[in-house]
């Protein structure tokens, strides 16, 4: 599970005296405490791995961000550190595929619900995302369904 693994990379992070990664991992476990806390007492809350992945993928989307705000104001040392918080946290993702995989993907199952327009994007998105979650950048998968179903 992905949580053992980052309590297991914060221990070990410890001992290494890595202060930046220690602290990065803390931040994960933060942020996967307050989304625990949210869903406590929900009866429909996701799988942990699957749940775990979108505290994440919501962190390194929010510290993209942060990188691109620090570039343009000239911050240059905030938006590396801000980068080395991404490497952290990036390693406890599962593989993201590639364009390639996006597109053949969504070719699959375009194909499978016999979608034709873009009035069919949500039962697309919905079945990618349903079994693909963790393992793709829904914007990225968002601009390729679109793409696929407007030609």
């Amino acid at each position: 599970m992905i949580r053992d693994d980052i309590k297991q990379a914060l221990v070990d992070s410890m001992k290494a005296g890595d202060t930046a990664r220690r602290d990065t991992i803390r931040l994960i476990q933060a942020a996967l405490k307050n989304r625990d806390i949210e869903l406590r007492g929900s009866a429909n809350a996701p799988e942990d791995d699957v749940l775990v992945t979108e505290v994440l993928q919501k962190m390194v989307k929010q510290r993209r961000e942060s990188i691109e705000l620090y570039e343009k104001g000239g911050r240059a040392e905030l938006a590396a550190a801000e980068s080395a918080e991404v490497a952290v946290i990036e390693s406890f993702l599962p593989a993201q595929m590639d364009d390639a995989q996006i597109a053949a993907a969504v070719d699959a199952i375009v194909t499978e619900t016999g979608a034709g327009s873009v009035k069919d994007m949500g039962r697309v998105m919905a079945v990618l995302k349903e079994r693909h979650a963790g393992q793709l950048d829904m914007s990225k998968a968002s601009a390729a369904v679109k793409a696929r179903l407007s030609s």
